[in-house]
């Protein structure tokens, strides 16, 4: 355990990128505590940042020839990744809190305009989300289901079925496009 964390950086990378795992954990071990300080003070969720921390971690040592050190140290690189995956989910963020605004912000405006919506019960909504959902494509619908009547993240999604991030990401969006194209009408 000594002698792995006495490593350098560099011969630590060369480890990694032969897949050793005792260099990622040394590695671990060394930026760990960087990696997710960003994530907290960006994301402002413990769970969220742990997660993150995770997922970067992950990816490199999954793809550990995205490293290059001619462009910066493997703590400037964690860095920059850390911070970019965590912008990415604050954008995946604000763009769902923004579409359910819309939608509640709409249906609101539709109940008190039309007297048939004012009499529609909550299970019939219900029945109408689920109708729409069985006409997106099996992929979208699997992802989102996951999503909302699961509560697990994107990343949770990618654990759960071993589906690439950014798939996971593309059908979900995919999903909620076509979803709110079924359900235009309601609002």
């Amino acid at each position: 355990m000594t002698q792995r964390t006495e490593l350098s950086d560099p011969k630590l990378i060369e480890a990694l990128q032969r897949h050793d795992r005792n260099a990622l954990s040394a590695i671990y071990d060394r930026y760990s505590g960087l990696v997710y300080k960003i994530a907290l003070k960006m994301l402002h969720q413990e769970e969220s940042a742990a997660d993150l921390t995770q997922e970067v971690f992950l990816e490199l040592w999954k793809r550990p020839e995205r490293y290059q050190s001619d462009r910066g140290s493997i703590g400037v690189f964690l860095s920059v990744m850390t911070r970019s995956r965590a912008l990415n989910r604050i954008r995946t963020a604000k763009s769902q809190q923004n579409l359910l605004q819309r939608a509640g912000r709409n249906a609101m405006t539709e109940s008190t305009a039309n007297p048939n919506l004012e009499q529609a019960t909550l299970s019939e909504l219900s029945s109408m989300v689920t109708q729409a959902l069985q006409q997106i494509p099996e992929a979208q619908r699997q992802v989102l289901e996951m999503a909302y009547y699961e509560g697990l993240s994107q990343s949770d999604i990618t654990e759960k079925t071993g589906i690439p991030l950014g798939t996971v990401k593309s059908r979900s969006r995919q999903g909620l496009l076509k979803l709110r194209d079924l359900l235009k009408d309601l609002a």
